[in-house]
């Protein structure tokens, strides 16, 4: 992605306010051999932007007063109730030194697994983003993920995904943790053949009734003579 800053001279908290008057983000850019630049962005413009999820996952292409900057977002101060960005903060990037960033996890082929086509379960995302190391040019989008070969009772763990080339996983705690876990749906809907099967199943298994006891002669009564 692509995004145009310009150099800002007036630094504190007074000319940061005045700035967002006239529909301008302060922020910063800051990182390699290079000193801290002081920038501003159009707030419009970076508004519809933090809104797409490759802004926040992969190298953009910054322009600075026509010179070209390879950059990552590393921080964004949202105001607490407005629709607002108060100050932005971009990490510059070097084609040689590995990143540590977040990506996110892109889904799919759950509707057409057997836990979810034929055996009532839900695909529950355990995790939606992992941690990756890897150079500039390596770094993923996304990373995506096939779920269409889920099966009841199973999980998909992060070994069970195939890395992109150059982007290596980083784990905390866990080495393999739970990406996907597969649950049974109470009450979920039960395939035709099983249904055909599960009243005959259910009649075998009732016990016989049982037979009632016969009715007891009632006890003749002796009259009693005086």
């Amino acid at each position: 992605m692509k995004l145009v800053a310009f150099e800002r001279a007036k630094q504190g908290t007074g000319a940061s306010r005045r700035l967002r008057i006239t529909g301008r983000t302060p922020g910063i850019v800051y990182g390699g051999v290079a000193e801290p630049k002081m920038i501003e962005l159009d707030h419009n413009a970076l508004w519809h932007a933090l809104k797409k999820e490759a802004f926040h996952s992969s190298v953009l292409e910054m322009d600075i007063a026509g010179s070209n900057h390879q950059v990552l977002l590393r921080d964004v101060q949202m105001h607490p109730f407005k629709q607002l960005v108060l100050h932005i903060d971009f990490q510059r990037v070097d084609a040689n030194t590995k990143l540590h960033m977040k990506v996110p996890l892109h889904f799919s082929g759950d509707e057409n697994s057997p836990a979810v086509k034929t055996e009532g379960c839900i695909a529950n995302h355990v995790i939606t983003e992992i941690e990756v190391i890897c150079l500039p040019a390596d770094l993923p989008e996304f990373i995506a993920v096939d779920l269409s070969g889920l099966k009841k009772g199973s999980s998909l763990h992060l070994a069970d995904v195939t890395m992109p080339k150059g982007v290596t996983a980083v784990t905390r705690g866990k080495n393999n943790p739970v990406l996907v876990s597969v649950v049974a749906v109470a009450g979920a809907e039960v395939p035709a053949a099983d249904a055909a099967a599960a009243p005959a199943a259910k009649a075998a298994a009732k016990p016989a009734a049982k037979t009632a006891p016969a009715a007891k002669a009632p006890a003749a009564k002796t009259a009693a003579k005086k």
